[in-house]
């Protein structure tokens, strides 16, 4: 069928050329003289356009289809990949471009929130702030101090290099799953060595082996690079028709072999150097309470954006509160709501106005709260009571419950009282006298 369609074009094609001819004539015949004269009512020809690139590369497609020339359209097909490959080249430069402003404008939001926290009179606390006993004093947020305990760490090295890197390893890697998979392959590498120091396979360690990259590549490369430091050395070997990267033990590097199994003992009980959360004490005025009333965005466990999308989920609240609900169906919600804080504000009001604002965990322990007030107070050896807004009285009974537990989460109010049967045998005076005097020094301007 392909051969009578070509022979119908090429049929069409010597017609067209004979009538293009002009009018026919004998060979014998004289010769006409040719018509110089133009035609009144001659219409002019037009110029046939080229062919558009599209329409180029439909007929170089068809005239594949029918097993025309093959080499005939090499340049439409050529110039189809090239579009092509420049789509694509486009489209990847977009992509690369529009991911490239939207880092910049997440680093650009990152670098302007703390500003605007500070900026805020509206907030009852400007940040969450930690202290860190192992190496200071200071009182810091606790992206400072993370960076502080691993330059102290790597500062240590030369003194102790075995320990230290137990505990840069434990205290600069977050993932604590994958942390421990770590410290098991790392202390199953110098038992074998250990166990069998005459094998030579144990004295070399491959690094692209799947074990190697799945529980041991991931760690944080300097806390591995110093812990490899202590016995091993990195050579290039052959393997299968090709070099790769070996991590081999080296004897030299070690005071002896028993000195592997003190590197175990310290890897497994090594604890990561923790922080302790400042209380970040404030006495506030009645009038200043009334107005700092919100919480910065590192109290919440979401990003804005997320609490964006949660005031959205607002009306679903709404609908199931008017519906018959259960009361284990409420506190479900309740502890779910919960989870999405890490820290709670907890103020304490004095019956003179004074209040009393720290800062917790909200897994923490109720009883962390009633020594916080206590340490405050004039009478610290007295006992009180904390009463809720919902008139619930918290006591010494509910010290092993967390905050989770007792709902003043993320921020509430809790009215002091004395215990009532400690408050008749004190005088008047004392019962007005609540804070120390250092204490109260602390109470900020208006």
């Amino acid at each position: 069928m392909a051969d009578k369609i070509k022979q119908f074009f090429q049929k069409k094609k010597v017609d067209a050329k004979f009538k293009r001819a002009g009018k026919g004539y004998k060979l014998t015949d004289e010769q006409p003289r040719p018509n110089t004269a133009t035609p009144k009512n001659t219409v002019p020809t037009t110029s046939r356009s080229a062919l558009s690139m599209e329409a180029s590369q439909a007929a170089a497609a068809a005239m594949a289809r029918l097993g025309g020339q093959k080499q005939d359209s090499p340049t439409a097909f050529t110039s189809l990949a090239a579009i092509q490959a420049q789509v694509r080249k486009g489209l990847e430069a977009e992509k690369k471009a529009a991911a490239a402003a939207a880092k910049e404008e997440e680093v650009v939001s990152r670098q302007k929130l703390p500003t605007e926290v500070e900026a805020s009179p509206h907030l009852a606390v400007n940040g969450v702030y930690f202290r860190c006993p192992f190496i200071s004093d200071e009182i810091l947020p606790k992206e400072e101090w993370n960076v502080k305990i691993k330059e102290f760490l790597y500062s240590q090295l030369e003194e102790e290099r075995g320990l230290t890197s137990c505990l840069i390893i434990h205290s600069c890697n977050k993932n604590r799953e994958k942390v421990a998979q770590c410290v098991e392959t790392l202390c199953k590498y110098l038992e074998n060595e250990f166990q069998n120091p005459k094998e030579d396979k144990y004295k070399k360690i491959r690094m692209s082996n799947r074990i190697f990259q799945e529980r041991v590549s991931p760690i944080e490369w300097k806390s591995r690079i110093s812990f490899w430091q202590l016995d091993f050395k990195l050579e290039r070997k052959n393997f299968k028709c090709s070099e790769e990267d070996y991590l081999v033990f080296s004897e030299q590097n070690i005071e002896s072999l028993e000195y592997l199994t003190t590197l175990c003992d310290a890897l497994r009980s090594a604890e990561p150097i923790s922080l302790e959360l400042d209380r970040n004490l404030q006495v506030l005025l009645p009038s200043q309470a009334t107005h700092r009333t919100d919480l910065p965005p590192v109290f919440y466990t979401m990003t804005p954006e997320e609490l964006k999308k949660e005031q959205q989920l607002r009306a679903e609240t709404i609908e199931k509160s008017m519906m018959l609900r259960t009361k284990a169906m409420r506190e479900k919600d309740e502890l779910r709501e919960m989870k999405k804080y890490r820290y709670a504000l907890i103020r304490v009001r004095f019956p003179d106005g004074i209040l009393l604002q720290g800062t917790f965990h909200v897994y923490e322990k109720f009883d962390a709260v009633l020594n916080f007030v206590a340490e405050n107070l004039v009478q610290d050896d007295q006992s009180f009571v904390l009463v809720m807004a919902n008139g619930c009285r918290l006591s010494q009974e509910e010290a092993n419950q967390t905050l989770v537990d007792l709902r003043p989460v993320p921020a509430s109010i809790l009215i002091f009282s004395w215990d009532t049967q400690e408050t008749e045998e004190r005088s008047v005076d004392q019962q007005a006298i609540y804070l120390k005097p250092e204490v109260m020094l602390l109470v900020q301007a208006v």
